[in-house]
């Protein structure tokens, strides 16, 4: 029998206030800077959680008609989550889409901020999947890490 794989689970710590790292986390303004260089966020459960890297073909590289399915002002928000070109086949159809969880909480060195990616499944594809997320979240969030504590200007957010 197959197992599916572990979730990711990625942590940053920002020494900032916790209203700074939410603003950075769900407005569009700031995760333009750091994500994807066109987002669409409606911060409430069942609102639109739509980034778009390929502002020319917006539907090709996006998540397009994710939803938020949780959402807790300044502390957690859960939102489904569509795979770059090369593993939409496998991740893309509404069975197969992941979720994507982030959380914020206070700590003595400052505020953590936890992404959880969930809804792997079993298989060498998604082994494949699994390993190419890690390291965009690995990258990703330290990205948004240096964005929010002015650590220069991020490069151009891409996803390929």
């Amino acid at each position: 029998m197959e197992f599916p794989p572990d979730d990711i689970l990625i942590q940053v710590t920002p020494r900032l206030p916790i209203s700074d790292v939410w603003d950075g986390l769900i407005r569009p303004g700031h995760i333009e800077k750091w994500l994807a260089p066109r987002v669409r966020i409606e911060p409430y459960e069942g609102g639109a959680f739509e980034l778009f890297w390929d502002t020319e073909e917006p539907p090709r590289n996006s998540t397009k008609g994710c939803k938020i399915l949780s959402y807790k002002d300044q502390a957690e928000m859960t939102f489904t989550w569509k795979a770059p070109p090369r593993f939409a086949e496998l991740m893309n159809a509404p069975d197969s889409l992941t979720t994507v969880n982030l959380r914020v909480d206070t700590c003595p060195e400052g505020i953590d901020v936890t992404l959880e990616h969930r809804g792997w499944k079993p298989g060498d594809a998604w082994e494949e999947a699994r390993a190419w997320h890690f390291h965009y979240w690995d990258r990703t969030l330290h990205r948004f890490k240096d964005y929010v504590m002015g650590e220069g200007e991020p490069d151009a957010p891409t996803r390929e």
